[in-house]
């Protein structure tokens, strides 16, 4: 009974945007040797790269000439059918949009699976076929530098932005400049966001 006490909290947790931190399956020793390419004068995204799902590269300066729309994922969280939305805006506007998951268990225990897990998960439940990065920490001391830069206005130079659950939405221009942040709550086919591109 506490038990399933317990888990109804957790799930029910999600939608109301607690961010209670638990462990984020984020491999630390990843980040501090080829986890991603950082200068001391960052003002594009197009300087990142970092590892896929799959193990291969996803090179941000690859997509220059698009607007890129990076999200933070999980697999158990109320707000996962969004990936359906994030799968459909990308179909709609791969011409001209990019679109990139970041899988991260900062929330509720809600992305613990492997990224071989994580990847089949999208798959066969959303199609997913947008970029997915590997399994990372997107707050606190561990986030990954992407996040920090994401989340850091003296590094992004537009604006600072708290990770406060899953499925934030950060939209960059073509040149892979900050335009925007968006909350859980803002779907991925909303006006908000295909207003911007």
């Amino acid at each position: 009974m506490i038990k399933l006490i317990a888990i109804t909290g957790a799930l029910l947790s999600c939608t109301q945007g607690n961010t209670t931190k638990t462990d984020t399956g984020y491999n630390k020793s990843y980040a501090n040797t080829t986890d991603m390419v950082k200068t001391n004068e960052m003002t594009s995204i197009h300087t990142f790269k970092v590892e896929a799902l799959d193990g291969t590269t996803i090179n941000f300066a690859d997509f220059k000439g698009k607007k890129i729309l990076i999200v933070n994922t999980a697999s158990e969280c109320g707000y996962t059918p969004q990936y359906k939305e994030l799968e459909a805006l990308y179909q709609k506007f791969k011409d001209k949009l990019v679109i990139v998951g970041f899988p991260a268990n900062n929330f509720g225990g809600q992305e613990p699976g492997t990224n071989t897990e994580i990847k089949a998960f999208c798959q066969q439940n959303y199609g997913v076929t947008f970029p997915m990065a590997a399994k990372i920490s997107v707050k606190g001391d561990d986030a990954a530098p992407i996040y920090q830069w994401l989340c850091t206005k003296t590094e992004n130079g537009v604006l600072d932005a708290e990770i406060k659950w899953n499925f934030n939405k950060f939209l960059l221009d073509e040149n892979g400049n900050m335009i925007a942040y968006f909350p859980s709550k803002v779907t991925p086919m909303s006006e908000q966001i295909i207003g911007k591109l």
